[in-house]
């Protein structure tokens, strides 16, 4: 597992661009993502904010995209039938199956993936399940300077 390297799950890539500051450290590695969470998180700026955010997010994360291999995607199916009880996403199974084949660690703050091999897990609201609209008026819109100045 290379420790410098992380898959960023739609999760995190909300919560950094949030400002959350239990994912500031994270700033400072090598992250990842795949344009399946770069769907997700733009649909989650639309909803939530406005199509100008959404765009700047998409802009912003699309430099951090990896391709996913179909045989990454094949493998993801199986484990998203093995843990069928957990209710995972596709998006979530496919990132983290690709963490895996990569030797790299999963950063998320999904509670259904807290005790799997390779994540780091980081809680935005340690007692809550779902990260809830309150929290928004505690977090800073922009991006940190560290890293935005990652940009190429």
């Amino acid at each position: 597992m290379n420790p410098e390297i992380f898959f960023c799950d739609t999760y995190a890539l909300v919560e950094i661009a949030l400002g959350n500051t239990r994912y500031t450290k994270y700033i400072t590695y090598v992250l990842v993502t795949s344009e399946q969470n770069i769907m997700e998180l733009y649909y989650a700026f639309l909803r939530d904010y406005d199509q100008q955010k959404a765009e700047k997010h998409f802009q912003f994360w699309s430099y951090f995209i990896v391709h996913i291999p179909q045989q990454t995607i094949k493998n993801a199916m199986k484990f998203k039938l093995a843990n069928k009880k957990d209710k995972l996403s596709y998006v979530d199974c496919i990132g983290y199956i690709f963490s895996q084949e990569n030797e790299m660690k999963f950063l998320t703050g999904d509670q259904k993936f807290e005790n799997k091999i390779g994540v780091e897990f980081v809680k935005y609201w340690p007692d809550s399940n779902r990260r809830s609209s309150l929290s928004k008026q505690f977090c800073r819109f922009s991006f940190s300077n560290k890293l935005e100045n990652r940009l190429p």
